[in-house]
């Protein structure tokens, strides 16, 4: 059985993000005592979209850029690079203290010392999206989209994009354009906000067609019951999981598919990682196994990137978790906070633990 996508699209799949940059000190040394950094474009959104613009979907992205800004050209360069088109207005910035790209500041940790993470998001334009800057009907309409993929962190970023998002998606279904909303809780995004993203979480969801978040993330977005987040028995954190999703399920028949990652940190470059997956009454599990971490951040949005793209190809549902635990993995390999797969099979060859030359 497969989720029955629209047909004669022009695209595969659609992201509204918040593009910025990432800067990481080279050879794994923390921010504070390191000159020299590395420095992409990012956003996690577009992480997931990349799994699919890499092997050959078509992918457009919605977003929003300061004028004249060389950071916004740097992004419009390195989405045009992951073959991605874009379409969003340019903001004056105004004055020095006005509009800008967020800024990701990263520590990618080493060994026994954690990653740790530093979010500069002052000024940040894209907290200005409003859906009266684009024509939802032609995007949705005229050019046709196979799945949007919503996050809350974009949900939650401003009052103006929550309310873009929820547009966004009750646009999406008016058009039959199946939606993905990964639930991505921040406490400080939520902060002041709490009644009324609730309600307007639980209305995106509630037209969802796939749901993806951890125990927190349910609980915390939409109010489901569920078991404690964290700790090291993944068995129970399974089987918490399932029960929490059959509670979901109750509040949110539409939905078909939710899912999950499992991460267990045994040193900053040693992760056990794993999945699962509700489709219909089935759970399919990738049960943790051991994988090497160049840099984790982007894992998560590299496992949703490959279980869409199982899903766009119309493959049967196991697959679909196979792909994403396996893109994931790759992601974690990458400097960029996205995976770039080559083709698919060195996606499967990353599944089947062969990491063997290819001549």
């Amino acid at each position: 059985m497969e989720i029955e996508l629209k047909k004669q699209c022009k695209y595969a799949m659609l992201v509204p993000t918040s593009m910025g940059i990432r800067i990481t000190p080279v050879n794994g040394q923390p921010v504070h005592c390191s000159d020299t950094f590395k420095m992409h474009a990012t956003s996690a959104e577009t992480n997931v979209a990349s799994v699919s613009s890499f092997l050959g979907l078509p992918v457009k992205v919605l977003t929003t850029f300061v004028k004249g800004s060389p950071i916004a050209r740097l992004i419009k360069d390195n989405l045009a690079s992951r073959h991605m088109d874009y379409e969003g207005v340019e903001r004056d910035q105004e004055s020095p203290w006005g509009y800008r790209h967020q800024i990701n500041i990263a520590d990618s940790g080493y060994g026994t010392r954690g990653p740790r993470v530093f979010n500069d998001r002052a000024g940040e334009v894209a907290r200005s999206l409003n859906v009266k800057d684009f024509d939802l009907d032609k995007i949705f309409g005229k050019e046709g989209v196979q799945v949007m993929h919503l996050s809350g962190l974009i949900g939650a970023l401003s009052a103006e994009t929550s309310s873009f998002c929820l547009e966004l998606a009750r646009t999406a279904r008016k058009y039959g354009t199946k939606i993905s909303f990964d639930l991505n809780h921040r406490a400080s995004f939520w902060k002041g906000r709490e009644k009324e993203l609730r309600e307007i979480f639980s209305e995106i969801a509630s037209i969802s067609d796939i749901l993806i978040g951890n125990e927190e993330d349910f609980q915390l977005c939409l109010g489901v019951e569920g078991p404690e987040a964290g700790g090291k028995d993944i068995g129970a954190k399974i089987e918490g999981f399932k029960g929490m999703i059959e509670n979901v399920k109750k509040s949110y028949p539409n939905t078909q598919v939710y899912a999950t990652t499992l991460r267990e940190v045994v040193s900053v470059n040693s992760h056990l990682w794993g999945a699962i997956m509700s489709y219909g009454d089935n759970y399919h599990v990738v049960e943790p196994r051991e994988i090497i971490v160049l840099d984790r951040i982007g894992g998560g949005d590299g496992f949703v990137g490959g279980l869409l793209y199982g899903i766009l190809k119309g493959w049967e549902a196991e697959k679909w978790i196979q792909f994403g635990w396996a893109t994931g993995a790759l992601a974690a390999t990458m400097l960029t906070d996205y995976g770039q797969p080559a083709d698919e099979d060195q996606v499967w060859s990353i599944w089947k633990g062969n990491p063997r030359v290819q001549r």
